[in-house]
């Protein structure tokens, strides 16, 4: 089994996302009304949390979670918390 991390495809993917001009990206973002539930490990060297900080802030209805003591496992690190954000969000 590949690890996800590890995964060339993965990481270029993100960088040809990248690559796209931020005008673009950020109307995209504005485009979505409904509600948003953003999460991510403070120490995430592949999506960095302030990536994730700069999209919320053009996302109407959206909520920043962010895991303070986790990187890119952030899922792994804090299933049950992740879970029950999860949860709540949907039932919402």
């Amino acid at each position: 089994m590949r690890s996800v991390c590890g995964d060339k495809g993965l990481l270029t993917a993100v960088a040809k996302l990248l690559e796209r001009p931020f005008d673009q990206a950020r109307a995209e973002l504005e485009a979505i009304k409904h509600p948003v539930r953003y999460a991510n490990g403070v120490h995430d060297v592949m999506l960095p949390a302030h990536a994730s900080y700069v999209a919320v802030q053009h996302l109407d209805s959206a909520t920043l979670i962010l895991y303070n003591d986790a990187g890119h496992a952030f899922l792994f690190q804090h299933a049950r918390k992740f879970a029950t954000e999860v949860t709540h969000f949907l039932a919402t």
